[in-house]
Order: structure tokens, then sequence, then C-alpha cells
């Protein structure tokens, strides 16, 4: 008999058992609790991130014999049946693979009849993959249902979803769950399932599931499968320290182990442009990086050696390198030239403005020498001194006769001349 898996044997039960969905907790089991539960309910949010399971934990409580405090008991045979998949009084539709008409249509007619328990649910799940036809024949119910039916739809991806069909639901959004809430509860299923495994295993296995509590406990069972081996894991920092000391060989040499270790150039850029990303959220917002508190802070000390801007210009530089790998022979070398580019910009100077700034230099000189060659060589229209104008269509005339020299002043004790104008008495 194969052994179950972590993330179904540590599946949450309660309301209270869910990590990281406070507000979707209080929002259902107050509800529950004074009698004002919804007919149609939307559930969205990452895969992994409680969805199902919260729809699941909601048809229990509906239907528990002794509900306490707005939780299931887990222990009437209607909560067994419904952990077992037995339950007459929940279905589960995988909208994936029936989304056409004809199966929303059984559904609607089997919504109709009776069931044992007190509410029928049914949990549509993926329900954005419906066509329009079957979202169509949905509507009419989800406006109406009958009083003893309750619907939830699951979907990860509600914008593909018809403005009438969310508008005729009570959205719940399910978020990402914390590092420090995954590592402490990853700690706890490795102690509780007997999981020998060290600090850096349970580190990777929490960066593996990317916020999501189902990926990381998968991640987990794969660490204890190999022995909490992490050998390929990828060690961003060699990237980060070949920028640091300008090594680009230490770069190519990283790319050429993450390639043999089976990791595709395109994904290792991702995950490159991601642990860039984080260096630089750790310099300007800490609080908005999605991994442990130990981490961070190592990789928040190799980002203040690198500086923002260099960790800007290398994310710009690699999202470029991943545009130019769609149409590469060889993804590979667009990812190598990029880290050569950005190890080899760290060791010189940025000259790139200073050459843009000569050049427009240049270019102005030689418009201002053009024009003013073309001033020297055109000709001046003539001017006519006695106006100072320009005369056009012609000549300027020639110019006046200088004023007489005044008269040569008078010898000492000489009588002064007679005034001009007066004659003898």
């Amino acid at each position: 008999m194969a052994t179950q898996s972590l993330y179904r044997r540590y599946r949450p039960r309660r309301f209270g058992e869910l990590k990281g969905q406070d507000h979707v907790v209080r929002a259902l089991r107050d509800a529950v609790r004074s009698g004002r539960e919804g007919q149609a309910y939307l559930f969205s949010g990452p895969r992994g991130t409680g969805k199902t399971t919260s729809a699941r934990i909601l048809a229990k409580v509906l239907n528990c014999e002794q509900p306490i405090d707005g939780e299931p008991c887990c222990e009437c045979e209607s909560c067994l049946a419904v952990e077992r998949g037995t339950s007459y009084d929940v279905h589960e539709l995988d909208a994936a693979s029936h989304n056409g008409v004809d199966a929303i249509r059984d559904l609607i007619e089997k919504a109709s009849l009776g069931t044992p328990g007190r509410h029928k649910v049914y949990i549509l799940d993926e329900v954005h993959m419906l066509s329009r036809g079957a979202e169509a024949a949905l509507l009419k119910t989800l406006e109406e249902p009958p009083s003893h039916v309750v619907f939830v739809l699951a979907t990860t991806d509600p914008q593909k979803m018809s403005d009438t069909i969310r508008s005729r639901t009570q959205h719940l959004q399910f978020h990402l769950l914390p590092a420090d809430t995954l590592a402490e509860h990853v700690r706890w299923v490795a102690t509780d399932a007997g999981l020998d495994l060290d600090d850096r295993a349970l580190e990777a296995a929490v960066t593996r599931g990317g916020g999501s509590a189902r990926d990381t406990l998968s991640a987990l069972e794969l660490m204890a499968a190999t022995g909490g081996d992490t050998s390929d894991e990828l060690e961003f920092d060699e990237f980060v320290q070949a920028m640091i000391d300008h090594e680009p060989g230490r770069a190519l040499t990283a790319v050429a182990h993450a390639i043999g270790l089976g990791h595709e150039p395109r994904t290792l850029t991702e995950a490159l442009v991601r642990h860039l990303r984080d260096g630089f959220l750790s310099l300007m917002a800490p609080e908005l990086v999605q991994l442990p508190q130990a981490r961070v802070d190592q990789i928040s000390a190799s980002a203040l050696e690198v500086g923002a801007p260099a960790l800007v210009r290398a994310i710009e530089r690699l999202g470029t390198a991943m545009v130019d790998m769609r149409h590469a022979p060889d993804p590979r070398v667009a990812l190598e030239v990029a880290l050569v580019q950005l190890t080899h910009e760290a060791s010189s100077p940025d000259v790139g403005p200073l050459l843009e700034r000569l050049d427009r230099l240049e270019r102005a000189v030689l418009h201002a020498g053009a024009s003013g060659t073309a001033a020297a060589t055109t000709p001046a229209p003539p001017v006519d001194p006695a106006t100072g104008r320009a005369v056009l269509g012609g000549r300027a005339p020639p110019p006046a006769p200088p004023p007489p020299p005044p008269p040569p002043p008078p010898p000492p004790g000489a009588p002064p001349p007679p005034p001009a104008g007066r004659g003898r008495a």
C-alpha cells in the first residue's frame, strides 16, 4: 500500500488549522456561528493556499451533527464521510475537465433533489475553465439556488470569469503564506513525521514552496526521500559574488554547473532574476521578501556590496536576455553574454552617458561651424551710409566727402577773430 503524502496527511480538518488565511477563517467561522452562511462563495488565490480544503471544511461544518463554535467536530458520521469522500451531501466537480453545458445542466438537475443532511454542497474547482455556455447555464441557479444548496467556486484566475458570475457570489481571496509561517509549519511537520532533516534542507523546502503550503510539503517530502540532499539547489550567491569581484569566469562556471544539474537556461535566468529582486527588496523594503529572516539578512549583506543601481541594471539586462532566448538557437549563449556584460560593467565606469554627451557636443560644434561658414561666404547687402539702411537692387551711393578741418588756433597776443556773419562797424 502506498504511503499517504505529507500534504494529504497534514491537510487541515478545521478552520483553526488553516495557516496564513486568518481573514478567510474569520469570515467563514462567523457566518456559520451566526447562521448567516451564503449560498454561493468564490474562493480565489494561488495554488496550494487552501481553497479546496476550506470548501471541504465549510461543507463539513454545514452538515456537522455537533458543530463547536463554528467548527466541525470531525467525529460524527457526516464529518467522517466528507473526509472519506463518500458523503451524499458534498459533490466535487473538476470544471477543467467537465466544462461543458451538459455537465452543468446535469449538476443543476441533481441540485434540486433532496439530501440526507441539512445542506447539499457543490464544490466546483478551477471554475474559470467553464465555457461561456456553461457559465450562462449556471448563472440562473446561482441567482436563485434551492434553499438547501450551497455553491463553492474555486479558481486560481478569477479575472477569467464573467462579471455576472462573480457578482452573484461572496468573494474570498486567499494569499500566499509568509515564509516565516511556512518555516514554522515545516519544522513542526518534520518533527511530527519523524523526518531527520537539517535546517538547510528545511530552508530549501520553504524556498521551493514559494508561499504555497501544499508545494512546500511536497518539497519537504522530496527532501526526506533524498536524505536531505541539497546539492542540486541553485547557488545564486556565486553569481552575485562574481558581480562583486568582477569575475566573468566565475559567473560562467556557475552557469555551467547549474545547467549540468539539469536546469534549463530560461528557468535559471528567471530564478536568478527573482534572487536579484529579493536582494533589491532587502535594501528598499525588507518586509516584502518572502524568505526566512536568516536568509533575508544574508541576501541583504550581499546586496549592499553590489548596490541598488547595479541590481536594477542586472535585472533589466537579464530581462532582455529572457526576451532574446525566445528566438536564440541556443538560449544558454544569451544568458552567458548577459552575465559577462554585467560582471564587466561592474569593473569599469559606465561610459555610456559620457559617450552620448560627447556625441551631442560634436554635433553641436559641427552645426555651429557650418552656420559660421555660410554666414562668412554670403555677401552682405549694400548699406546707405547716410541712412544706415540696406540698398536693395543696386549699388550703394558713394560716400560723402569728409568735413573740412578746423582752422588753426591764433598766435599768442593776436586779437580774437570777429564773430561770424558780422562786418566792420
